[in-house]
């Protein structure tokens, strides 16, 4: 079986799951976040997950998402791995998965997230410009990330 799967149905429980993953990564890895600026950033997400062209998860042996991608026109939007299983490769096939498949190109990444940098860095992107404030034009700034086809 695929572990990785378009997310086809995008019913109110699966939502909740993605939502529930999201928060978890989020709470483990975005340590400049305050409690309140999460939950300032839960509706933007649920927005995203119901509305991204582009929903692909990675699942269990049970089949339950335990990570996700959104891509939206070659870039990755969002990429989160419950907390339980992360360092395992998940994201890593995920981003993959993505290149090969969505012909991602492109990511941006919290400036204040240098692990979420060093993970893409990894991956064959590299920052090819930086901004001062995030999409929502808060004081986060992001590294705007390319693939490196070379």
């Amino acid at each position: 079986m695929n572990r990785i799967q378009e997310v086809t149905l995008r019913t109110r429980e699966v939502s909740d799951h993605l939502l529930r993953i999201w928060e978890n990564a989020v709470g483990a890895t975005h340590l400049f976040l305050t409690g309140q600026d999460i939950e300032d950033l839960r509706p933007l997400v649920q927005q995203g997950i119901a509305q991204i062209s582009h929903l692909l998860a990675y699942t269990d042996q049970e089949g339950r998402p335990i990570g996700f991608i959104g891509v939206q026109e070659q870039k990755i939007e969002m990429l989160f791995v419950d907390p339980a299983v992360r360092g395992q490769g998940i994201g890593k096939e995920l981003v993959t998965y993505a290149i090969h498949t969505l012909n991602v190109r492109d990511v941006d990444v919290n400036e204040d997230n240098p692990q979420a940098a060093g993970f893409y860095e990894h991956l064959g992107f590299a920052v090819y410009d930086r901004s001062e404030r995030d999409e929502q034009g808060k004081p986060w700034p992001i590294l705007h990330m390319r693939l490196s086809l070379e």
